[in-house]
This record gives structure tokens, C-alpha cells and sequence, in this order.
């Protein structure tokens, strides 16, 4: 049997300690966590920033910048007075305009601080330059028992390229001085629907009964079917599948409708733009 020397155990024994000296004044650096893919339908959705801050500063058309796939894109919300809602949507750059695919978004609105929510429909309006197909804008309208006031608005579902995001955000309140929420002044309304205009007629007005969307359907509840079957009548403004609870005569014929709202856009389109209106049965889905 061959003897080592007897400096060589304790050799190697000063070699384990000098390396177990090195191993801790290097410890082994951990792995950084991969970050989590944000607002991704399903996934995590940020917390919307404060005022001042990113997610929630003036833009160009006066909204607010609302951040979508953890600042992958932006989409500007801009309220209006009479409770429209305008979502444009934006790239990673604010200052871009991003076209994506037309489509209707089904929006959820609450009051501030509220437990139930409404829905209501943001229709794609394709914006000048706007591929075919393509829009970089969206038009809604808010139930009128929460226009002018401070909501929280979510829209669980936009399709961007080949993914879909959630976004959430919150409005700033437009109440004046003393506490009072804006709306639509009922003498605008009143003007809008008992004033013929365009292809709206006196004849139309009295075939209306000679009042206004708001008193006629008062205490009917709008539901948004984004699938109507072909065949089916659909809205005009959001194309979307019509009720006829939600009927409306325009230049002589009855047009049927998703909700109210819809119906003062189309009237006032009707008096404004009357070359823009076509008749009711090419209002149906193909």
C-alpha cells in the first residue's frame, strides 16, 4: 500500500477551506424573476396612474392617456358633454397614431364609487387616412343617468394585432361650480327631435308622438348583442343587432335601434348629413 505524506491531507484540507472563504465573499448572484406579460386579457392589469402622471396626462384632443399592455400601446379617452365617449387608439409613442383592427368594444360604466355597472358600445369610426378595415378611433355613448358625472369606465376586450388587452380608466368630473354634473341641456334635446332638418320632417315628428328619445323610452333597458345573425336588422350607428323596442321614424320609414343614444346620433346625422342615410333594409347583417 503506498503512504502518502502526511502534509498532503492537511494540504488539501486548506484548499476546501480556502474555497468554501471564496464561495462567501462571492455568493451565487439569483436569477432576476421574468416580468409577467401585463394587461394581456387575463393577465395582470396595472393599477391606473394619478394625475400628473403618466398614465393619466392631457393629450392632444384634451383627454387622458390610458396606458394598454403595460405601455406597449396608449389609447386617449375623451369625454364629451351629452355623455360621448371618443377612445382613440395610439402606439407606444403617445404622438402615434395606431390603426387596429374595426371592431365593436362592449364597454362596463359605473358612477364613481357605485357597485352596479352599465354596458354600452363603443362603434369603430374610422378617422381620414384610416385603412380599410382598420380605425384608430371609437364612439360611444354613456347611459344617460351617468353622462357628466365622474365614472369608471373597463373595457375587457380590444383586439390589437393578434393579441387582446383590458383597459380601465377613470373620468374627470365636468361638474360646475356648485356641484351640478353638465349634461345635454333639455332644450338641445328638444331642438334636436321636435325641429325637422335635413331628412328629418314635420311629418316624422309627429309620427315620433312629438317627444323626445329620452321620454319615450323611459324606463327601458338597452342590451348590447355584438353577434346579430345574418339576416338580422342591426343597428345603424353601431351595427350591432337592433331592438325594436328602440324604434325611431327618420324621412318617412322606421329604423330600429340598439339603445337611445343611437338614436340622437342618427337623427342628428339625418339632419346633418342627410345624403349619408340609407334606407332601413340595407341595415341588416350579411
Amino acid at each position: 500500500m503506498v503512504r502518502l505524506p502526511r502534509f498532503v491531507p492537511l494540504a488539501a484540507a486548506l484548499v476546501g477551506v480556502a474555497l468554501i472563504l471564496a464561495g462567501c465573499d462571492n455568493p451565487a448572484t439569483p436569477s432576476a424573476p421574468q416580468p409577467s406579460k401585463a394587461t394581456a386579457l387575463g393577465a395582470t392589469v396595472p393599477t391606473a396612474k394619478g394625475d400628473g402622471e403618466h398614465g393619466h396626462k392631457p393629450t392632444a384632443h384634451g383627454g387622458i392617456v390610458v396606458p394598454i399592455g403595460s405601455d406597449s400601446y396608449h389609447a386617449e379617452a375623451v369625454f364629451e358633454k351629452g355623455g360621448i365617449l371618443r377612445l382613440y387608439t395610439l402606439g407606444q409613442n403617445e404622438a402615434t397614431v395606431l390603426e387596429v383592427e374595426a371592431q365593436p368594444l362592449t364597454g362596463y360604466v359605473k358612477a364613481e364609487g357605485g357597485m352596479e355597472s352599465e354596458s354600452f358600445v363603443l362603434a369603430p369610426k374610422p378617422q381620414s387616412g384610416d385603412k380599410a378595415g382598420m380605425t384608430s378611433l371609437f364612439v360611444g355613448h354613456l347611459p344617460k343617468d351617468v353622462a357628466g358625472k365622474k365614472v369608471e369606465v373597463t373595457i375587457p376586450s380590444i383586439r390589437i394585432g393578434n393579441e387582446r388587452f383590458r383597459l380601465a380608466f377613470r373620468s374627470v368630473s365636468d361638474a360646475g361650480e356648485h356641484g351640478m354634473p353638465s349634461k345635454v341641456a333639455d332644450d338641445d334635446e328638444r331642438k334636436l327631435y321636435l325641429t325637422p332638418g335635413g331628412k328629418y320632417t314635420e311629418a316624422d315628428i309627429k309620427a315620433n308622438g312629438g317627444v323626445v328619445a329620452s321620454v319615450k323610452f323611459k324606463g327601458l333597458k338597452a342590451e348590447h348583442d355584438l353577434k346579430p345573425k345574418a339576416g338580422e336588422k342591426i343597428c345603424p350607428v353601431t351595427l350591432t343587432k337592433a331592438n325594436p323596442k328602440f324604434s325611431w321614424v327618420v324621412g318617412g320609414q322606421t329604423y330600429e335601434f340598439c339603445c337611445p343614444p343611437c338614436v340622437d346620433e342618427f337623427v342628428a346625422l339625418a339632419k346633418e348629413k342627410p345624403d349619408e342615410i340609407k334606407p332601413p333594409e340595407e341595415y341588416r347583417q350579411k
